[in-house]
């Protein structure tokens, strides 16, 4: 209880981490799509990367994670067949080089997949 009204607290007490994370997701999701990726329209945090293939989608994730990118593959029956995805989860807790590491290894797997040009 003590932890859920520090969070209250701290959260009405400055939009600084809602603003940061409007940010974040607005320059991952512009990076993304400038990149070439495909990816569900929205304005929320989680950036859906369709990959459509569930295969690809394990590997994808299998070699950002060789990148030092952690994502899971999401593919039916958690989504329906043939809209198999990477879910990214954007936070305020993300700086900047983060972002920009995950979009450089996303465009160096998505090339070597030949997922993007």
């Amino acid at each position: 209880m003590g932890a859920s009204i520090k969070v209250i607290d701290l959260l009405s007490g400055s939009t600084a981490l809602r603003d940061k994370l409007e940010r974040n997701t607005k320059y991952f999701r512009k990076a993304m799509t400038d990149a070439g990726f495909d990816i569900l329209p929205g304005e929320h945090p989680i950036t859906p990367i369709m990959l459509y293939d569930a295969k690809l989608a394990q590997e994808f994730a299998s070699r950002l994670l060789n990148e030092g990118i952690y994502v899971i593959g999401f593919f039916f029956p958690v989504v329906p067949k043939g809209k198999a995805r990477i879910r990214v989860q954007i936070s305020a807790g993300h700086e900047q080089e983060h972002l920009e590491k995950a979009v450089e290894a996303f465009t160096k797997v998505g090339r070597e997949l030949g997922v993007i040009r």
